[in-house]
């Protein structure tokens, strides 16, 4: 029996698995949540989002640990690690590959801030320079929380140190796993807003026009390439062997596609979670914002309709109601109210008797400013019970829509419904909202951990 590894370095948690190659089973799993946030309470007001890069890497050693503890005897098979973790966000190391800076993840929102004298956002002005057909050569219009935006807006402020390099999280652990320089891989530099994706290399265009240095970017290796070995500390740190192949790291959406469709050809991928993806693999470059074309490991591209009505927006609907207990009845209790939406909305019929509700909002990717919306309002269907149902029917409609998109795109439908994320598996009504909207069964795989499963397939060569 073969067994590989695959870790994912996630925003709310850490996790590791072990994979048996030959049935394609996971057989152990190791997770540990995610609080290296090291935001101030005041820098989160101000939008920021920045998290301490080696407590990261040493939980994601930890995870590793807990699964080899787990394989026992069977951690001498492990034959490969995979690795992947969030996308978009960014952090700096010195020539020695230490970060001499926080990661500023994805949620960081530093690019909205008004330029100073200026009538313009950073976002905006990043987004002038690099010119307003670039999205062609990137697979991406770029977004708050992106590595180019980012790096732009710490040249601004003299925070480049001479010498430096910008890294993925993923790259980084890929390079304290192996002792080796750090590498990135196409799936994760297309999350950066200046890789070109019919090269599947940097950008030189986009990277002059945002008056960055090339030698910032660290070199591009594909994901079938070994980047290195399991240095003889990690080895010993985790309980593994050392000398394991490491394989370069990529991006959790690429990965969690891995992990989740066996069919690329006839299947869709619709993943919710806080936010929510719609996704299908393309050998082709044909796309159209706010859909992004995302290179996937090896070959061949995603077309991801993504920053869709998530997890995040019932979210809002529960809070409300938090707030109207607060407010009317001097409730502060503390208990998630998720099921006794959800039993509400069963009793509802589909439709919501004339109620609907556009649940973006917190905007769109192509247009922030855009606001939800509730409409259809009638004294009969002016409830709780109807409210949560119409949330939940537009989630599903936000998700059909992004797909419809992909379709006008591709000239092409999909036979196969495949859900990821606990978003669809924990919320049994919103699965089948799903699949009413889309007109297909709902399939979910056998295990929970996609990204990391994603990773491990990787390092088996499958």
């Amino acid at each position: 029996m073969s067994i590989v590894l695959g870790v994912d370095l996630g925003t709310t948690k850490i996790t590791s698995i072990a994979l048996d190659t030959s049935a394609r089973e996971v057989v152990a799993v190791g997770t540990v949540a995610n609080d290296a946030n090291i935001t101030s309470d005041a820098d989160r007001n101000r939008g920021r989002s920045e998290w301490d890069a080696d407590q990261i890497v040493t939980q994601g050693i930890a995870c590793l640990q807990l699964v080899a503890e787990r394989l026992g005897d069977r951690a001498s098979q492990v034959q490969g690690i995979g690795v992947t973790g969030q996308q978009h966000g960014m952090l700096l190391v010195d020539r020695t590959g230490e970060p001499i800076s926080p990661l500023i993840n994805w949620q960081d929102r530093r690019a909205l801030d008004q330029v100073k004298g200026g009538d313009r956002t950073w976002l905006e002005e990043t987004r002038m320079l690099l010119g307003e057909d670039v999205w062609k050569r990137t697979g991406c219009r770029l977004q708050p929380g992106f590595m180019a935006g980012t790096l732009y807006w710490l040249k601004a402020h003299d925070r480049l140190t001479k010498d430096s390099k910008a890294l993925f999280i993923m790259d980084l652990f890929g390079s304290v796993l192996t002792g080796q320089p750090a590498v990135t891989e196409p799936s994760c530099a297309g999350s950066s807003g200046v890789f070109n994706v019919r090269t599947r290399q940097w950008d030189p265009e986009s990277i002059a026009a945002l008056g960055l240095s090339a030698s910032l970017f660290p070199e591009i290796r594909e994901a079938n390439e070994q980047i290195g070995t399991l240095t003889p500390e990690v080895a010993s740190a985790t309980g593994l062997s050392a000398g394991i192949p490491i394989y370069a790291p990529i991006g959790d959406h690429q990965a969690s596609f891995l992990g989740s469709i066996t069919d690329r050809t006839n299947s869709v991928l619709v993943n919710v979670g806080t936010g929510a993806q719609v996704a299908v693999f393309t050998e082709g470059f044909d796309f159209v914002p706010p859909i992004e074309l995302r290179p996937f490991p090896r070959s061949g591209n995603l077309l991801s309709n993504v920053g869709l009505a998530g997890g995040w927006s019932y979210q809002v609907l529960e809070q409300f109601f938090r707030d109207v207990g607060r407010a009317m009845f001097q409730q502060s209790g503390n208990t998630a109210l998720y099921e006794q939406l959800n039993r509400l909305a069963e009793s509802v019929p589909a439709g919501a008797e004339g109620l609907r509700c556009d649940p973006s909002f917190a905007g769109t990717r192509l247009d922030p400013g855009v606001r939800g919306a509730i409409t259809g309002l009638s004294p009969q269907n002016f409830t709780a019970r109807h409210l949560a149902r119409a949330v939940l029917e537009g989630m599903g409609r936000s998700l059909r829509e992004g797909y419809a998109a992909i379709e006008r795109v591709t000239g092409q439908s999909h036979s196969k419904l495949v859900a990821a994320g606990n978003g669809l598996r924990e919320n049994p009504l919103l699965s089948e909202i799903v699949a009413e909207a889309f007109g297909l069964p709902i399939s979910f795989t056998e295990h929970r951990e996609e990204a990391a499963v994603g990773a491990a397939l990787i390092a088996a060569g499958l």
